[in-house]
């Protein structure tokens, strides 16, 4: 297949993001913005995406939306949400995580992901470091959040982690963020991020692609 061929399919097939996976309908406002640094903190660890998106699911239903909700919880009410989603021997250590996260982005960014922004001034290894002070996320979280809150700022544009080129080479494809950057319009840029990825989750996912 073309490469446009290929981008075609992942988008139509893999391009969901795991944000909108797990219910966030994302913005550049507050709560939007906190609630995929929650599902960041939930992909921090070695557990399937499926279970993470559905632990956030279970949060946000829960009514934990904002750092203020959340830091305003109780540590069983978080740990009961995540246990719903089968987000299990992780469940207490992240209860704890994310009431100490919440806490933090009141105390440093009254709980406005957006100053974060600002105080990065548009330098992507700034914003990285300064998403991996909140507890619990590392250069791999940091990589989880740029990749999808590219879609709402574009300053990080082209935003594509290790693992998303990596899969691009396997199918073919460009393997640099700027090369991958002329396949899709970037609207589309956080979409493509995501299908890479799935499909380097999925060893059937890459064979079809590879053998069409």
């Amino acid at each position: 297949m073309e490469a446009a061929d290929v981008i075609t399919r992942l988008l139509r097939e893999h391009g969901r993001t795991y944000a909108d996976e797990a219910g966030i309908t994302l913005r550049d406002k507050p709560a939007p913005l906190y609630q995929l640094l929650v599902l960041t903190v939930l992909c921090s660890i070695r557990i399937k995406a499926e279970t993470a998106t559905a632990a956030a699911r279970e949060l946000f239903a829960a009514g934990l939306r904002t750092p203020r909700a959340m830091a305003d919880s109780e540590w069983q009410e978080r740990v009961d949400a995540l246990g719903r989603a089968h987000y299990v021997r992780y469940d207490e250590s992240t209860a704890t995580a994310l009431g100490d996260g919440a806490e933090l982005l009141l105390d440093r960014f009254g709980g406005d992901l957006r100053r974060l922004r600002e105080q990065a001034r548009g330098d992507v290894g700034e914003l990285r470091e300064l998403v991996q002070e909140v507890p619990r996320i590392g250069p791999v979280g940091a990589d989880i959040f740029c990749r999808e809150v590219q879609a709402v700022w574009p300053e990080l544009r082209p935003f594509f982690d290790e693992r998303s080129c990596q899969a691009a080479d396997g199918l073919g494809l460009p393997h640099t963020p700027g090369g991958l950057a002329e396949l899709v319009p970037p609207k589309d840029l956080a979409r493509l991020a995501a299908a890479l990825v799935r499909v380097s989750l999925s060893k059937s996912a890459a064979e079809e692609l590879r053998a069409a």
